[in-house]
C-alpha cells in the first residue's frame, strides 16, 4: 500500500483567467488529488480597458483553497504562490478593494505612458527598473487614475498587486516579494527597493505600497509572498538556469530565460527578479489564448478540439496569403505598438473562418520568434526551448510554433508549470534540492517551413511599420 506523500508546500497560481491550488511534497511533486482550479473572465471594453472584479478573484481562490485543504489534517509548513505581473489594485484603510483590478492588458493609460516617455529617457528607466515606460506598468496607470479619477486616487490607502491582496486576505501575510515588485515598473534593481524618482512622479510614497519581504513567519507557517507568474513558470518547467529558454503560451504568451549575470537587456524586452540570486530576461505578447478564444467565439468555429486540430494541421493557400497584426489586446514586446489595433491584410472570397484561426495563431508565433531572436542576441543560442501552458493541449499548434521559431521544442511534463514553480521557489528558499524535471516530448521543426515563416514574419513587420508610420 502506497502512503500519500506528506505535503510540504501549499501552492497557489493566480492567473489572468484562472486560479489553481495544490499541495506539493519536498521534491516538488504534486500530492495526488490535491489540485483545484476555477476560471473567470477579464472584462474588456472598446477603450482598451481590461478589468477583473476583485470579489470574483477572491471567491475563486477561496473555493480552490477549501478543496485543496481537505486533504490536510493540519497546517502545511510553507505557503507560496505565483501571480500575474503588472496588474494594479487600490485598497482602503481596512485592506478592502476600492478599485477594480486593472490588469496588464488595460491600455487606457497609453496617453499617460507617452507623456512619461516625453519626460523621461525610456532606455535609462528600462535599464534601472527592467520595465518599459508603457501602459502595462504601474507608473502610467497611476498617472491615468490621478488624471481621470483624482478623488478615487486620493482615497486609496495602499496600491498592491492582486496576489498581494489575496495572500493578505487568505493568510494574514502582508508583503510584496521583490519578484512581484520588479514587474510594477517602480522597482530599482540596483537598490532592491522602490524607485524614489518614479514614486514621486507617480504621486506615491513607499508607505502606500507593500513592504518588500522575502518571507513572513506566522504561527509556525512560513508564507513566501507570491512571485511573478513568469518567474514561477521558468522554475516549474525546468528552465531555472542559464542556457534554457522557456516559452509559456496561455491567455498571453512569453519567451523568458534566466541569463548569466552580465547579460545585456535589449530595448523592448524586460528584466524581472526571480529570487535573491537570479533575474529573468525576456518579452511577452498580450494576444495568445485570448485571441484563439475570440476566434472560436466570434467566427462560430466548431466547439470540437479534435476538429480544430485537424484543420490546423492542413494549411491552405488562403491562410498563407494573410498577413495579420494580432493586436486585439494592446500589444507589448518586442515593439510595443500601443497605438495600433489588430489588422488583417489579404482577405478574399476564398478566406474561411478556419483560415483566420490558423493565420492568427501563426501571427502570434511570429511575434514570439522576434522576441526569441532578440533574447538569443543577449544570452547566446538557446541550448533547449521548453514550452508550457495551454498550447500543450494542441499538438498542431506546437508544430506551427516550432516551424515559426525555427527551433526544436521540448514539451513541459507539468502542464501547470507556474503552479509547480511556486512550490519550487518555496522549497529552494528553504534550502531544498529539487530533482531535475524529466524532459518531455521533442517537437522537430521543418526547415523549409521555417524559411517560409521568416518571410511571413518579414511581411508582418513591414505591415506594422507601415501602419505605425501612418498613425504618427
Amino acid at each position: 500500500m502506497h502512503r500519500r506523500p506528506e505535503p510540504a508546500v501549499l501552492a497557489i497560481d493566480i492567473g489572468t483567467s484562472s486560479v489553481r491550488t495544490a499541495l506539493f511534497d519536498e521534491k516538488a511533486q504534486r500530492v495526488p488529488g490535491s489540485g483545484a482550479s476555477q476560471v473567470y473572465r477579464v472584462r474588456h471594453s472598446a477603450e482598451h480597458g481590461a478589468e477583473l472584479d476583485p470579489a470574483v478573484l477572491w471567491r475563486a481562490t477561496r473555493n480552490c483553497l477549501r478543496q485543496t485543504r481537505r486533504l490536510t489534517k493540519g497546517p502545511v509548513p510553507a505557503i507560496g504562490g505565483s501571480g500575474f505581473w503588472h496588474s494594479l489594485l487600490g485598497l482602503d484603510r481596512a485592506g478592502e478593494p476600492l478599485t477594480p483590478i486593472y490588469t496588464w492588458a488595460d491600455a487606457r493609460c497609453a496617453e499617460d505612458a507617452a507623456r512619461l516617455r516625453e519626460r523621461l529617457e525610456e532606455r535609462a528607466i528600462q535599464q534601472r527598473t527592467g520595465c518599459m515606460l508603457r501602459a502595462s506598468f504601474w507608473p502610467a496607470k497611476l498617472l491615468w487614475l490621478q488624471r481621470t479619477q483624482p478623488g478615487l486616487f486620493r482615497r486609496v490607502t495602499r496600491w498592491v498587486s492582486p496576489a498581494e491582496w489575496i495572500f493578505e486576505k487568505a493568510f494574514g501575510a502582508r508583503g510584496c516579494s521583490h519578484s512581484m515588485a520588479s514587474g510594477t515598473g517602480l522597482y530599482d534593481f540596483a537598490r532592491r527597493d522602490w524607485d524614489k524618482v518614479l514614486l514621486e512622479i507617480s504621486g506615491l510614497t513607499s508607505s502606500r505600497l507593500g513592504p518588500l519581504r522575502d518571507a513572513v513567519h506566522l504561527d509556525g507557517v512560513t508564507v513566501f509572498p507570491a512571485i511573478g507568474d513568469g518567474a514561477a513558470s521558468n522554475l516549474g518547467s525546468g528552465a531555472g538556469r542559464p542556457g534554457i529558454v522557456a516559452i509559456n503560451i496561455g491567455t498571453s504568451a512569453a519567451v523568458r530565460a534566466i541569463p548569466a549575470a552580465n547579460a545585456r537587456l535589449p530595448f523592448g524586452l524586460f528584466r524581472f527578479v526571480v529570487d535573491q540570486e537570479r533575474a529573468l530576461l525576456g518579452g511577452a505578447v498580450s494576444n495568445a489564448g485570448n485571441l484563439r478564444a475570440w476566434c472560436r467565439r466570434e467566427l462560430r468555429l466548431a466547439d470540437d478540439e479534435h476538429a480544430l486540430e485537424k484543420v490546423l494541421r492542413q494549411p491552405s493557400a488562403a491562410s498563407a496569403r494573410l498577413t495579420i497584426l494580432p493586436f486585439w489586446v494592446s500589444e507589448r514586446a518586442p515593439s510595443w505598438p500601443e497605438r495600433l489595433d489588430g489588422a488583417i491584410l489579404g482577405l478574399t472570397q476564398a478566406t474561411t473562418a478556419v483560415d483566420l484561426l490558423r493565420a492568427t495563431t501563426t501571427a502570434v508565433y511570429h511575434r514570439l520568434a522576434q522576441i526569441l531572436e532578440q533574447l538569443e542576441g543577449a544570452i547566446g543560442p538557446a541550448k533547449r526551448v521548453i514550452v508550457s501552458g495551454g498550447i500543450l493541449q494542441s499538438p498542431a499548434s506546437l508544430q506551427i510554433l516550432a516551424d515559426a521559431l525555427g527551433h526544436d521544442l521540448e514539451t513541459c511534463l507539468d502542464q501547470e508549470a507556474s503552479l509547480r514553480g511556486a512550490a519550487v521557489h518555496v522549497l529552494e528558499q528553504l534550502g531544498g534540492r529539487i530533482p531535475t524535471l524529466k524532459r518531455g516530448k521533442v517537437i522537430r521543426h521543418d526547415r523549409a517551413k521555417a524559411t517560409d515563416a521568416r518571410q511571413a514574419r518579414a511581411r508582418q513587420i513591414q505591415l506594422e511599420e507601415l501602419l505605425f508610420s501612418r498613425g504618427r
